[in-house]
C-alpha cells in the first residue's frame, strides 16, 4: 500500500512540475544561424493573474531590456517592441503576450533576428525569462 501512495505522489509531482514548466524549459529557437531569420520564443503560465495587470509590469521588463519603439495594444493584450544593437539599423524584434486562460494568464514572448545576424542563445533566453517572469 505505501508503494502506491508513493507512486501516487511522485506521479502528481510530476504531472504538476510538467504543467508549471518554467520559462527556461519552454525556451526554443527555430531558423538557420546565418542562412534564415531565427525566432527565439518560451512562454509560461501564471494562475491566479489577470492579464491586464501582468501586461503593465511586461511592458516596464520590455523598457528595462532596453528596447525601443514599445507599443501596448490592451485590446490584443500585446506588446510590440524592436532593438538595433549592431549600429547597422537592421531591427531586432519582440512580441509579448499576457492572454487570460480561465483564472491564468499565459505568457508568450518572441524574438526575432533577421538573416545574417547572429547573437548568443543563451543571453536571449535570459533577457526573455527576465521578461517573462516579470509578470508574477
Amino acid at each position: 500500500m505505501k508503494i502506491v501512495i508513493l507512486a501516487t505522489s511522485m506521479l502528481l509531482a510530476v504531472t504538476a512540475h510538467a504543467q508549471a514548466a518554467s520559462c527556461e524549459n519552454n525556451f526554443q529557437v527555430t531558423g538557420v544561424p546565418m542562412v534564415t531569420a531565427l525566432s527565439y520564443r518560451s512562454w509560461q503560465e501564471y494562475p491566479k493573474a489577470k492579464a491586464s495587470v501582468v501586461l503593465k509590469q511586461l511592458a516596464q521588463a520590455v523598457a528595462a531590456e532596453g528596447f525601443s519603439g514599445i507599443k501596448i495594444n490592451n485590446d490584443l493584450s500585446s506588446i510590440d517592441a524592436f532593438q538595433e544593437t549592431s549600429g547597422s539599423g537592421r531591427i531586432q524584434t519582440l512580441r509579448v503576450v499576457a492572454r487570460q486562460k480561465g483564472a491564468a494568464v499565459r505568457v508568450d514572448a518572441v524574438f526575432d533576428i533577421q538573416a545574417g545576424q547572429l547573437t548568443s542563445k543563451d543571453a536571449v533566453r535570459s533577457s526573455i525569462c527576465k521578461i517573462i517572469d516579470s509578470g508574477r
